[in-house]
């Protein structure tokens, strides 16, 4: 059934929600007891779960009866916005289809002389106020649909980022649509990173998954300690589990992309046997970098495709090596993501 054939369901439903929408919630049991969320369905057989409470991400995603994301041991946990040192951002990480990593810092655990920042910043942790909600309409035959809402990392006396996120699409399109806008409300000049941890896992992530990107390998994709399987397949499949990804055993690349004649960059996955793959564009003026983290770990099996403003290198590093971005009071960013399902004949044909 598609949606958008507007002949085929014309005066034969009472309420759009027969075809797909938003529906908002809150979690009953378990770690995320208590946390709000919003699932959308698209009525094409892709439907995820935006975590209002973390940071307005994606955790859960599914095409039909195929997972697109990956989900950690502990999944969704309700947010602890004082989980910003060292590594404690591991406790809370759900993993799934997008974790935003910044606003101010991201990567490993850093310090200067601005304080201490944790694993990959507070933006997962800090819980939104949502703005809007804007259903589809079968009525006025608008399919389109949209969930806004402000996340801040804010201190007194210090760095004030707002993100205000839309996510949206419409029904009979397998597409998520974000845009994101970060602004400096405070008066001082406020670093800024931001990174896009989009983590897919089984079965479209499956031994022989085409792992898709064109650019320049820098930085970890040389480090020595890679395992032989990614030397000889220079990050472009994925692995079986091994034992050599036990723990924090992982395989990285830092990747300069190469973008379209109107600098979008595409990448993705596509698992041929499936006949899936799900596709990622951004703009490689907002996102020069892509970084692509593999762990192929026995039960903790994923890859991630990683739009980024830098390498995930920490605040203090970008700092010092003159990369790192910074916003003066009132100054403003714009980010665009679009992450599209491929099936059939067009997933087969993937590639750049």
């Amino acid at each position: 059934m598609n949606p958008k054939n507007l002949g085929s369901w014309k005066h034969k439903l009472s309420n759009t929600q027969q075809i797909g929408g938003i529906e908002t919630s809150i979690l009953d049991n378990g770690p995320g007891k208590g946390t709000r969320i919003a699932w959308i369905n698209t009525g094409t057989g892709l439907r995820y779960k935006v975590v209002l409470d973390r940071g307005m991400d994606i955790v859960d995603a599914l095409f039909n009866e195929n997972s697109l994301a990956w989900i950690s041991h502990a999944g969704i946990t309700a947010p602890q916005p004082f989980s910003n040192q060292g590594i404690d951002w591991l406790r809370t990480f759900a993993g799934g289809l997008l974790t935003t990593c910044g606003l101010s810092s991201m990567g490993p655990p850093n310090e200067d002389e601005t304080g201490s920042k944790g694993l990959h910043g507070r933006f997962s942790n800090s819980p939104a106020e949502l703005i809007s909600i804007r259903q589809p309409d079968i009525f006025s035959e608008d399919l389109s649909f949209e969930i806004v809402g402000k996340i801040r990392e804010t201190t007194t006396f210090g760095p004030s980022l707002e993100l205000t996120r839309s996510i949206s699409g419409s029904l009979g399109s397998a597409e998520i649509h974000i845009k994101d806008l970060v602004i400096n409300r405070g008066n001082t000049r406020t670093p800024h990173m931001l990174l896009y941890h989009i983590n897919c896992g089984w079965p479209l992530i499956d031994e022989g998954t085409r792992i898709i990107w064109n650019g320049e390998k820098q930085g970890k994709a040389t480090d020595a300690n890679n395992t032989d399987f990614n030397i000889q397949h220079e990050f472009t499949r994925c692995a079986a589990p091994m034992d050599e990804h036990a723990g924090f055993g992982e395989d990285v690349a830092f990747i300069l992309p190469k973008a379209d004649a109107n600098n979008r960059v595409v990448c993705g996955y596509a698992n041929d046997e499936l006949e899936l793959a799900f596709k990622i564009s951004f703009s490689k003026e907002q996102f020069p970098w892509l970084i692509n983290w593999q762990h192929w770990g026995k039960n903790e099996y994923v890859t991630a495709l990683e739009p980024a403003t830098n390498p995930p290198i920490g605040q203090a590093a970008a700092k010092e090596n003159g990369t790192l971005i910074y916003l003066e009071p009132g100054e403003k960013r714009e980010y665009e993501l679009k992450l599209e399902v491929l099936t059939g004949e067009k997933a087969k044909e993937f590639k750049i």
